[in-house]
């Protein structure tokens, strides 16, 4: 199979298994990438989502140009060519990266909310030298995370950024030893499911639908998450109150 769902603890692991073709996603990849990705979001045992490529070589080498054609009835599909990159996950989302993360497989990437990678680890829109645009939402998630001067740099020029400066510029999130990323990435899943969901799903949401709005709009969308939530927040409170937690006990991940 092009793509491997298992349900590890409490995180879903999506694992793009095409290692001769650096895992490039091809049509029926990307499908099977559609299908994992619904499992996921309909199985409220799992609490986060962590995507990742086999082996060590390369997360993602983005789409398969020698089976390009095989992507073109995806191409105007609502939920995106890469089979879910238009949409946006009602739970959090780890990139666990090692190896190559290019082009479409940078896309993937950036559609989670955190990216983990080794060592020496090598992202990059390279497509710009094929003529081939972006298409599952770099344009847009891009210079969100990094910023706009950075995102056009790395989105005009095509370079190839090693894991260092893009941890430096906020795309990585950490850095880890090689052949630790997955497991750097279920620890911090099972640390996010240790937590009350409901605050922190609607605190996550707020967040990201807050970006394009005006900071009022913002503040005011952040206001209803709090109203909703509200139920949960006095019962945390009074626990805190009763001596739970103290010291930062049971936080972090």
């Amino acid at each position: 199979m092009p793509v491997n769902y298992e349900r590890i603890g409490a995180a879903a692991v999506l694992t793009i298994d095409r290692q001769a073709k650096r895992n490039a996603v091809d049509g029926p990849t990307a499908e099977k990438l559609g299908e994992g990705y619904r499992e996921f979001v309909a199985d409220d045992g799992a609490r986060v989502l962590i995507i990742t490529g086999a082996g060590d070589v390369a997360f993602c080498a983005g789409a398969d140009l020698k089976a390009i054609e095989t992507f073109g009835p995806r191409i105007d599909l609502p939920e995106g060519p890469l089979g879910f990159s238009r949409e946006i996950s009602p739970k959090p989302t780890i990139a666990a990266i090692s190896g190559w993360c290019l082009a479409g497989g940078l896309e993937l990437a950036l559609w989670c909310d955190l990216r983990f990678a080794t060592e020496g680890s090598q992202l990059g829109f390279t497509e710009r030298r094929f003529g081939v645009p972006l298409i599952d939402g770099g344009t847009q998630r891009l210079p969100r995370i990094v910023g706009l001067g950075r995102a056009l740099d790395i989105m005009l020029s095509g370079r190839i950024l090693q894991a260092d400066e893009a941890l430096a510029m906020g795309l990585l999130n950490e850095i880890v030893p090689p052949g630790k990323h997955l497991e750097r990435a279920l620890e911090y899943a099972e640390a996010l499911a240790a937590f009350p969901q409901q605050t922190m799903l609607a605190d996550r949401l707020a967040a990201i639908e807050g970006i394009g709005m005006t900071f009022e709009e913002g503040l005011a969308r952040e206001a209803i998450s709090g109203k909703e939530t509200l139920e949960v927040a006095w019962k945390g409170a009074a626990r805190f109150a009763a001596g739970e937690g103290r010291g930062g006990e049971g936080t972090g991940a």
